[in-house]
C-alpha cells in the first residue's frame, strides 16, 4: 500500500512508539488521525507531523471504552472521508509477581485491578479498534492495512502475567482477523518489540538497564525509529500478511 494521501490512525501516539510510527508514516506522505489521552504530548506529535506537510487531527479516546472507540472512528471517517490504516499501539504497564514471598511468608500478591487495567488496555482496546477499523474499512471498500503491537513477552516474561497475557492475546488476534478480513482486501500483522529505547526503558536505573542490555545479543537498546520502519515495511508490502514480526535484537525470552 502506498501510504500518500492515505488515511492512518495511531493510537497511543502521544510519544514512545506511537510518536515514531506516526512520524514515519507522515514523512511517507499519509494524513493522520491521532490518538491518545495525554492530549500536551499529543499535541506535540501532530506540530511534528504537521510539519511534514500533512493533515494531522487529534483524539482524545480512552481505547478501553467501547462507546469512545465507535465514537472515534465514525468522527475519523466524517473528518477525513476515509480510512487506509491503523496501528494499534496504545499499551499500559502494571508489572508485578503473581504472588510476592519473603522469608517464606506471603507478602502480596498481584491485584484483580492490576490484571484488569492491562487487559482492558492492551488487549481490549485492541480488539475494539481492530473492530471498528475493519468494519469501517469494508463499508468503505478500503484495501486497508492494520498493524498491532505485541511483544516478546508474548512468551511469558517474570512479572508480566497481565502484560504477556495480553500481548499473547494480541498476537493471536493478528492471526485470526489475518484469516479473516483477507477477502476484503485488508491486511492484519504484528509488531512484537524487545527492549526499545523509550523514555519508561531510559528511566529505569542504571544497574538495571545495563543487565537488561548484556542480555541482547547485539549488545544495545532497539531505536524508536526501527519499529517505525517495520511499520513502514509493513504497510507498504501488500504480501506481508498474519506476521508477528519479532525486532529484539537477537533477545529471546
Amino acid at each position: 500500500m502506498e501510504l500518500k494521501s492515505k488515511t492512518v490512525l495511531v493510537t497511543g501516539a502521544a510519544r514512545g512508539l506511537g510518536a515514531a510510527i506516526a512520524k514515519g508514516v507522515a514523512a511517507q506522505g499519509a494524513d493522520l488521525a491521532l490518538v491518545d489521552l495525554d492530549e500536551t504530548s499529543l499535541a506535540d506529535t501532530q506540530r511534528t507531523c504537521e510539519e511534514l506537510g500533512v493533515t494531522v487531527r487529534n483524539y482524545g479516546t480512552n481505547v478501553a471504552n467501547e462507546a469512545e472507540v465507535i465514537a472515534l472512528f465514525d468522527q475519523v471517517v466524517q473528518d477525513f472521508g476515509r480510512l487506509d490504516g491503523l496501528v494499534n499501539n496504545a499499551g499500559i504497564l502494571r508489572d508485578g509477581l503473581l504472588v510476592k514471598t519473603e522469608d517464606g511468608q506471603i507478602t502480596d500478591k498481584m491485584s484483580l485491578e492490576d490484571w484488569q487495567a492491562v487487559i482492558d488496555v492492551n488487549l481490549t482496546g485492541v480488539f475494539l479498534c481492530g473492530r471498528e477499523a475493519a468494519e469501517h474499512m469494508i463499508r468503505l471498500g478500503a484495501a486497508g492495512c492494520m498493524i498491532n503491537l505485541s511483544s516478546i513477552s508474548r512468551a511469558g516474561n517474570f512479572g508480566q502475567s497481565n502484560y504477556s497475557a495480553a500481548k499473547a492475546g494480541v498476537a493471536a488476534l493478528t492471526v485470526v482477523w489475518s484469516k479473516e478480513l483477507a477477502r476484503h482486501g485488508i491486511r492484519v500483522n504484528a509488531i512484537a518489540p524487545g527492549f526499545v529505547n523509550t523514555e519508561m526503558v531510559a528511566s529505569m536505573r542504571p544497574e538495571i538497564l545495563e543487565k537488561a542490555v548484556a542480555n541482547i545479543p547485539l549488545g544495545r537498546l532497539c531505536e524508536l525509529e526501527e519499529i517505525a520502519h517495520t511499520a513502514l515495511y509493513l504497510f507498504e508490502n501488500d504480501y506481508v500478511d498474519g506476521r508477528i514480526i519479532e525486532i529484539d535484537g537477537a533477545l529471546r525470552v
